[in-house]
């Protein structure tokens, strides 16, 4: 149980740096300006929730590639070492993001549920948690294919 637990918030990491990547380039395309993770951090930081604050930035890619391991991680625990296919993988991504934007993240007052975001928002980060989930299968099938070798 143990290596599937590292093998699973292995791949959680793995798998955020690349969901970031899309989160960037949605950035970058103006589609997404502000970062939930720098949102999420901002709210939980002290002072007014909405207001930029001092580390934010750091704080949110802390917490994100601390939640992304810890998905990872449950992830690997339920699956255990079997082999999984992609399309788990991007339903498991999917899963996450609607728990997260339909559910808690709007709830706590941070962002608006995905219905009412700002456009481009949303596909940005259903693409993204697509190459989470997608990353995540990959990476943790190959750990524990290398692990059984």
């Amino acid at each position: 149980m143990t290596r599937e637990l590292v093998n699973g918030a292995v791949g959680g990491i793995l798998a955020t740096a690349a969901m970031s990547v899309v989160m960037l380039a949605g950035d970058r395309m103006g589609l997404m300006p502000d970062q939930p993770p720098k949102r999420i951090a901002r709210a939980v930081l002290p002072g007014h929730r909405h207001r930029p604050k001092s580390g934010e930035e750091v704080l949110g890619a802390i917490t994100h590639f601390g939640f992304g391991a810890a998905c990872g991680a449950l992830y690997a625990l339920v699956r255990g070492r079997r082999h999984t296919p992609i399309l788990l993988g991007a339903g498991y991504g999917l899963a996450i993001w609607s728990v997260s934007y339909e559910g808690w993240v709007p709830r706590l007052g941070i962002l608006p549920p995905i219905s009412g975001d700002r456009p481009g928002r949303p596909a940005v980060m259903a693409a993204g948690h697509v190459v989470y989930g997608t990353v995540l299968v990959l990476a943790v099938n190959g750990l524990n294919g290398a692990a059984e070798a």
